[in-house]
């Protein structure tokens, strides 16, 4: 990584879903352009399912390090600078010699301890509707028993013929599926010390990138495929809309396949199916399908050199969820695993606690719309933000609260929408009564509060809505952190 009527279940809750989106037509045929390839509807699971597990693991997964705030995976592309001083290359060095070479990492990556039915638990009591773990990553190791991996580097690189020895993408892909969740996968289309990629790019384009994509599109059918390491080269010189073509054409998952927007150094936030952001705010609003990509850490890729307090709270990661969810975006939250196959116990409990919460809360999660407020603010000035493809200043608890915090506005709701029922999501306790602003409801209106039974008394103020919370004992609470109010067919006001 460097540089978006059924019925379906959700969360034991049935949601209607919106009839404004369809499916992509079984008989339509795309061209291999973009102009063709970009009407594409996208699938509407996608645009319902709002959080997503990323997982990044490989042979950079024994290494398991990487210099503060930078991304572990990219281990071998750092320790190949000998640039005095780098501290990839003094770590290495020290840990494992000079004369160690990365390959000799492939036998020590043996996922001894690898569960596939107990990842599928703990992302299934995540409250994560989708799974998309990496097929390879930039150093071109493969999860999966694929050919072309061997014959272009020249040795054993993927893992059913060196260390698990295992089909580790489909072991995990059968056990995630068996839990009712979609499964996909990450792909670089470039890989940095490929051999014919060095020698020649139109050679591995053809005769090694395109039979290995779809190699693995054909093995495991993904319901959703994040390229990345696009950024060297034009589409063009990918052959991407050729690849994409064949993918919604010909694939045995063509109709329920979303794509992201990383094929080529032209095509974020440009082209293909949903933007993708990463460590960054995600993006202001629905005008296109988004999600917004990030580890609990700095690292996607285990990083054992990193501390407790550098990874996010169970608490800021369910407001980040509530937030791009708010402004019409989607969520995949990343897990980097061990070498030997475990989830550490620090990114298993947050996936827990952020499941515990979506158990109450979920139903203003999953199958929402953007409803044209994105949030709330207190009074007072409200701060910039930026919105952008990598590495955005996002400092989400800087920016909630009831009050206003040095004289800048504070967030207080983020809104959801279905079309029976307006959400207004707290971003903590905020007492015993609440305001909503600028917004219209039936005389009738029972407002709820997800997880307590019966309605709470509200009252119209004007262009208001006050709505007074009962006195709760902590141990009653419906959940943590955040709650949740439901207001039937409320529409909002202009500001």
């Amino acid at each position: 990584m460097k540089h978006p009527l059924l019925t379906v279940v959700l969360t034991g809750l049935s949601l209607a879903i919106s009839p404004a989106y369809s499916a992509p037509a079984a008989e339509m045929r795309y061209q291999s352009n973009w102009e063709s390839l970009d009407k594409r509807p996208c699938p509407p699971w996608y645009l319902d399912a709002k959080f997503g597990i990323f997982i990044h693991w490989g042979v950079y997964s024994v290494s398991a390090w990487g210099a503060p705030k930078e991304y572990a995976e990219w281990y071998w592309n750092h320790i190949e600078d000998r640039t005095p001083g780098n501290p990839w290359r003094q770590f290495h060095e020290k840990n494992y010699g000079k004369d160690f070479e990365y390959k000799d990492f492939a036998p020590m990556f043996r996922a001894e301890l690898f569960n596939p039915d107990q990842w599928a638990d703990i992302f299934f009591r995540s409250g994560a509707k989708y799974i998309v773990p990496t097929s390879k990553h930039h150093e071109g190791f493969c999860l999966w028993p694929n050919e072309d991996a061997n014959r272009t580097w020249g040795r054993p690189w993927n893992a059913a013929v060196v260390g698990p020895k295992r089909d580790l993408l489909g072991d995990l892909g059968e056990a995630v599926r068996k839990r009712g969740l979609k499964f996909g996968f990450y792909y670089s289309l470039y890989e940095w010390f490929n051999p014919l990629w060095l020698k020649d790019r139109a050679a591995y384009v053809s005769q090694h990138m395109h039979p290995q994509f779809k190699d693995v599109v054909t093995r495991y059918q993904p319901s959703i495929i994040f390229t990345d390491g696009e950024w060297d080269m034009p589409s063009k010189d990918w052959k991407s809309e050729e690849l994409v073509a064949w993918l919604f054409n010909e694939s045995s998952c063509k109709d329920e396949v979303v794509i992201n927007d990383r094929w080529g150094k032209e095509t974020r936030h440009h082209h293909g199916g949903y933007y993708t952001t990463e460590y960054g705010a995600g993006l202001k609003d629905d005008s296109h399908p988004w999600e917004e990509s990030r580890g609990m850490g700095f690292s996607y890729g285990y990083n054992r050199a990193e501390s407790i307090d550098d990874y996010k709270s169970a608490r800021e990661l369910i407001l980040v969820l509530c937030d791009l969810v708010s402004r019409g975006g989607n969520f995949l939250l990343d897990i980097g695993p061990t070498g030997d196959g475990r989830i550490p116990v620090i990114m298993q409990q947050r996936l827990i606690e952020i499941g515990d919460w979506l158990k109450v809360n979920g139903e203003a999660i999953y199958g929402t719309r953007y409803g044209g407020r994105s949030s709330q603010w207190s009074e007072g000035q409200r701060p910039d933000q930026e919105y952008g493809e990598f590495r955005i200043k996002y400092n989400l608890m800087d920016q909630i609260g009831e009050k206003p915090k040095a004289g800048k506005a504070s967030k207080q709701l983020f809104f959801t929408k279905k079309p029976e029922a307006l959400y207004a999501i707290t971003t903590g306790w905020l007492g015993r009564q609440i305001t909503i602003r600028n917004i219209r409801v039936p005389a009738d209106c029972q407002v709820t509060m997800l997880g307590l039974e019966g309605s709470l008394k509200s009252a119209v103020q004007g262009k208001d809505v006050t709505i007074d919370v009962p006195a709760i004992d902590a141990d009653k609470l419906p959940c943590l952190y955040s709650y949740t109010l439901k207001v039937p067919g409320a529409e909002f006001l202009p500001e």
